[in-house]
């Protein structure tokens, strides 16, 4: 596994685990989880894209 691929697999993992975490709650979830949900998914996607370049190398 790529360095790459490593980090896109932490990031999926750890935006899983705060998304399982605020569905448990009958509530809607805290400004703050939903701000760093929404920068885990820009980090996502930015190495997605890292990761399409490296492979049209």
């Amino acid at each position: 596994m790529s360095k790459l691929e490593a980090l896109l697999s932490r990031l999926k993992a750890h935006q899983h685990v705060l998304i399982v975490a605020a569905a448990d709650h009958d509530t809607m979830p805290a400004d703050s989880v939903l701000k760093r949900v929404a920068e885990l998914e820009n980090a996502i996607a930015a190495v997605e894209a890292v990761m399409a370049e490296e492979g049209e190398r």
